[in-house]
């Protein structure tokens, strides 16, 4: 009896003098909520919409050349025909090309702005690990975390140190 004494106030020591311990982080969160975060996606929202606009103006560019073909069908030669054809054509590849690339440009910029703010993160999440003398910060949803109590979830503090890092 007096060894199980012995052993639990040598093992409540120990574990008081060392505070280390496991927690979690949702990066999908915090790069969502950040900020920077939000700021990008805004950014990156605009210029969704920007690029809505140009397309929407070449699309109706198309459809009065269509129109403008088929209302002179009756009045053209097949050459004529043909050649519009091609012109029209040639427009439509114009377009699709043009809709890729900015599908291309806009998850390149997507991309960058994520490796960005999580390579920031990460540095806010060091420091946290380091200060609150943590032994491991697991991500929640890449970990197969199955349980995890909510104040193991170091999630808003990483928010907020990153929001407050970037003012």
């Amino acid at each position: 009896m007096k060894s199980v004494v012995v052993f639990l106030l040598v093992f409540f020591s120990a574990t008081s003098v060392y505070a280390g311990g496991v927690a979690y982080i949702d990066l999908q969160k915090a790069l969502n909520l950040s900020e920077a975060g939000v700021t990008a996606k805004q950014d990156i929202s605009d210029q969704v919409k920007a690029y809505e606009a140009v397309v929407k103006e070449k699309q109706d560019a198309l459809l009065a050349m269509k129109q403008d073909i088929e209302k002179q069908a009756v009045l053209l030669s097949d050459d004529a025909k043909a050649q519009k054809s091609r012109e029209y054509q040639q427009k439509v590849k114009e377009l699709e090309r043009f809709t890729k690339d900015i599908q291309e440009e806009l998850q390149q910029k997507d991309a960058d702005f994520t490796k960005q703010i999580l390579s920031e993160i990460f540095e806010v999440i060091d420091r946290i690990g380091k200060e609150g003398g943590y032994d491991v910060i697991l991500e929640k949803t890449e970990s197969s975390l199955l349980y995890a109590s909510d104040q193991a979830d170091l999630t808003q503090q990483v928010i907020d140190a990153y929001n407050a890092k970037s003012e």
